[in-house]
């Protein structure tokens, strides 16, 4: 929909409501206009009659005093006519005598009738209408000329209005249809003032930052992916190029092609686990879990490995989770442990206050303070002990925070009692409950 539409739309509406505001409010005022000259009218007519009534003179059934236009009757109590003028004559009784006041209607001429005591009975004076009714059709006329007078008035104005209103917003539209992805740092001008314009151009320029960092982050993630991949498949090809050359030469290719496979299978596997977590978050396959079992499973790994493990602090701890993933959490820090660790790692579970509690210890070199937030960004690796050859591919502890967050715990690092990092793992022991639409 256009902003012409948009404004012809309001506009339309906007005239439509006031002209049957203005149709409703003209009738009321006719018809209260009607009732207040009638009325004042009849208070007229009263005196009239009761002056008429103190010295009426009829002659034969004929009463000679009344006004020409008038309609004059004496009436007895049961309403028999017993004199009236000419107008009257041959009239039945234009009211009942106990009646004071009624408008009625002759050859097509409106009157209101009052009555007044009498000698001889009650006399009735009908006053015509025509007074009344001219000044109502007067009225009449200069409200049928002045109410579409008026809806045009206001048409124009809401137009106008309305035009000024969405002038911002146009600009803003045409402004955010001419970005690009190739040009994503550009803003929508903030036009002054607190109400929703300035407010939707806030909103806009606070969803293309957001577009912006998404973009940043995909092409860096692209960029970085494409190192890491570039770099076992050199190695495999460099092997194989050293044995076209010198078959005799002392290298094991297919040894170094599956160890290269494992890790671009590693580095694939991973990818596709925060590209899941990016599109629309992780899908978790939630059931009772025992997080001890989990963490005993990575001692005896890392002990088989030749590594002092102390999982002495490992108690029981059941959470409902999905059990691949937090599977993968526990891995990872191992082996993050395992990698940076000299010679000692240490596990502990626990579980208290509706959460389980994971901690990897190492006797490594530790993280600096100012780099445990970064260290779960994506291919991040700190300059001290984490170069490629050692192993790692920067997604680990990547995966780590995607999971954790997605089952609604937390992750953070502090200072080991074993000198180096201590990477502690929270998560709810059952999911938080899903409001009711």
């Amino acid at each position: 929909m256009t902003m012409s539409s948009i404004r012809a739309r309001i506009t339309l509406g906007a005239s439509l409501i006031v002209a049957v505001v203005l149709v409703i409010g003209a009738a009321l005022f006719l018809w209260t206009l009607d009732r207040t000259l009638t009325s004042s009218l009849a208070d007229t007519a009263e005196r009239s009659a009761e002056a008429l009534a103190s010295g009426l003179d009829e002659d034969d059934g004929r009463i000679a005093e009344a006004d020409d236009d008038d309609l004059v009757q004496l009436l007895d109590e049961d309403g028999t006519v017993l004199a009236a003028n000419d107008e009257a004559a041959g009239l039945p009784a234009i009211t009942d005598p106990d009646r004071d006041e009624r408008t009625i209607e002759v050859d097509d001429d409106r009157y209101v009738v009052v009555t007044a005591s009498a000698e001889d009975g009650v006399l009735a004076l009908g006053v015509p209408l025509d007074e009344v009714e001219d000044s109502v059709a007067a009225t009449r006329g200069l409200l049928f000329v002045a109410v579409p007078l008026l809806v045009l008035v206001v048409a124009g104005v809401t137009w106008t209005t309305v035009g000024r209103s969405l002038r911002p917003v146009e600009t803003m539209r045409s402004d955010v249809s001419g970005i690009g992805a190739s040009d994503l740092a550009r803003r929508v001008e903030v036009p002054p003032g607190r109400d929703e314009i300035p407010r939707l151009a806030r909103t806009m320029n606070a969803m293309l930052e957001r577009l912006e960092a998404s973009a940043r982050q995909q092409r860096q993630f692209v960029s970085d992916a494409s190192h890491e991949l570039r770099s076992p498949i050199a190695s495999m090809r460099q092997s194989a190029e050293v044995l076209q050359r010198h078959p005799s030469a002392d290298l094991d290719l297919p040894a170094t092609v599956l160890a290269e496979t494992d890790r671009l299978d590693g580095l694939v596997s991973a990818m596709l686990v925060l590209a899941r977590s990016d599109e629309h978050g992780l899908a978790l396959r939630r059931q009772p879990v025992d997080v001890d079992d989990l963490v005993l499973a990575e001692t005896t790994r890392l002990r088989a490995a030749g590594l002092e493990v102390d999982g002495s602090a490992i108690a029981p701890a059941r959470i409902d989770a999905d059990r691949r993933l937090l599977g993968q959490v526990v891995r990872n820090l191992a082996d993050n442990a395992a990698r940076h660790a000299r010679t000692a790692v240490a596990f502990s579970v626990s579980e208290g206050d509706g959460r389980a509690t994971i901690t990897v210890d190492d006797d490594g070199d530790g993280i600096a303070a100012a780099d445990r937030e970064r260290v779960f960004g994506r291919f991040v690796r700190l300059d001290e002990g984490r170069a490629r050859d050692a192993g790692g591919s920067g997604l680990g502890l990547a995966i780590v925070a995607e999971v954790v967050r997605a089952h609604g715990g937390r992750v953070g690092i502090d200072d080991s009692p074993l000198g180096g990092a201590r990477f502690t793992v929270q998560l709810p022991v059952h999911p938080p409950e899903t409001p009711a639409p």
